[in-house]
C-alpha cells in the first residue's frame, strides 16, 4: 500500500520557503567578504578591512529585518551560516595571512587556518543551539561570535596601517599571531560573551541616552580605525576578564 504523508499546515510551508529581503542583506554580507577576500589579494589590506565592517553590517540587519518582517525560515538560517564562514572565516584568515603571518613560513598558514577551522567550528555549534530559548542564551553568546572576532582582526590591520606601521615589524607579526589565535581560541570556548540582545531598541530613549548615542558615533568618526580595533578588542577580552573574576568556568552571575 502506498504511503501517502499528509499535507504540510501553512506554517511548515511558509518557513521553508526563500524570502527575498532578509536574503539580499545575506547576499551583500556574502559580497563583502568575497570583496574583501580580492582586496587582500591585490595587497589592498585597509580596503579588505573595511569591507569585513560592512559584511557585519549587513549580517546583522538580515537577522532583525527578518524578524521583524516575519520572513525567517531554514533556508535564511543555513544561507547565512555559508555567508558567515567566507565573510568571517576565509576573508580574515587571508587577510591576517597575506598581511602579517605569511612571514612565519608554514606557522604562518597553520595560524590562519587554525582561525578558519575555530569560525567554522564556532558556527556549527550556534546552529545546534538555535532552539535554546533561556534567558541565558539570550542574554549570552557562549564563545565570541565569529563577526566580532573577523572585526578585531580587521580593526587590528587598519589600525595599523593607519599608523603607517608594516606586518615587516617584528612586534606587529607577533601581536598579529597572538591576537588571531586569542580569538580562535575565544570562538570555540564556553566562556560567556554578552549578546545584547536583551536590550529593547524598539523601545523609548531617555534624552541622556540618545546624547550618549550621538557621542558614541562622533567618536568613531573622528578616527574609525582605532575607535572600531579597541572597541571589539575591549569586547573580545571581556569574556575573558570576566570568567577570570567571577570564578567557576561556565558561570555566569
Amino acid at each position: 500500500m502506498k504511503n501517502e504523508q499528509a499535507p504540510e499546515n501553512p506554517a511548515t510551508q511558509r518557513s521553508r520557503g526563500i524570502y527575498i529581503l532578509p536574503n539580499l542583506f545575506t547576499s551583500a554580507s556574502l559580497f563583502a567578504g568575497f570583496y574583501s577576500i580580492i582586496a587582500a589579494f591585490n595587497s589592498h589590506f585597509v580596503l579588505a578591512s573595511v569591507c569585513i565592517y560592512i559584511a557585519a553590517i549587513m549580517d546583522s540587519l538580515d537577522g532583525r529585518v527578518a524578524r521583524l518582517t516575519n520572513t525567517q525560515s531554514a533556508f535564511g538560517a543555513e544561507y547565512d551560516s555559508l555567508a558567515d564562514m567566507v565573510s568571517f572565516g576565509v576573508a580574515p584568515a587571508l587577510i591576517i595571512y597575506f598581511w602579517a603571518v605569511k612571514h612565519l613560513a608554514q606557522f604562518g598558514w597553520a595560524v590562519a587556518f587554525i582561525y578558519l577551522a575555530c569560525v567554522g567550528l564556532r558556527l556549527a555549534r550556534f546552529n545546534t543551539q538555535l532552539d535554546d530559548n533561556t534567558p541565558e542564551s539570550k542574554r549570552y553568546f557562549t564563545g565570541i561570535p565569529c563577526p566580532a572576532a573577523a572585526a578585531a582582526i580587521a580593526g587590528f590591520v587598519w589600525f595599523c596601517n593607519t599608523l603607517g606601521h608594516s606586518s615587516a615589524e617584528g612586534w606587529v607579526t607577533f601581536f598579529a599571531t597572538v591576537i588571531t589565535l586569542y580569538l580562535s581560541a575565544m570562538m570555540v570556548s564556553n566562556i560567556k560573551f554578552r549578546s545584547f540582545k536583551d536590550y529593547d531598541l524598539k523601545g523609548k530613549m531617555v534624552f541622556t541616552q540618545t546624547v550618549l548615542v550621538v557621542f558614541i558615533i562622533a567618536i568613531i568618526f573622528i578616527d574609525p580605525s582605532i575607535t572600531l580595533f579597541v572597541v571589539f578588542m575591549t569586547y573580545a577580552l571581556s569574556g575573558a576578564v570576566t570568567r577570570l573574576f567571577r570564578g567557576k568556568p561556565g558561570r555566569v552571575k
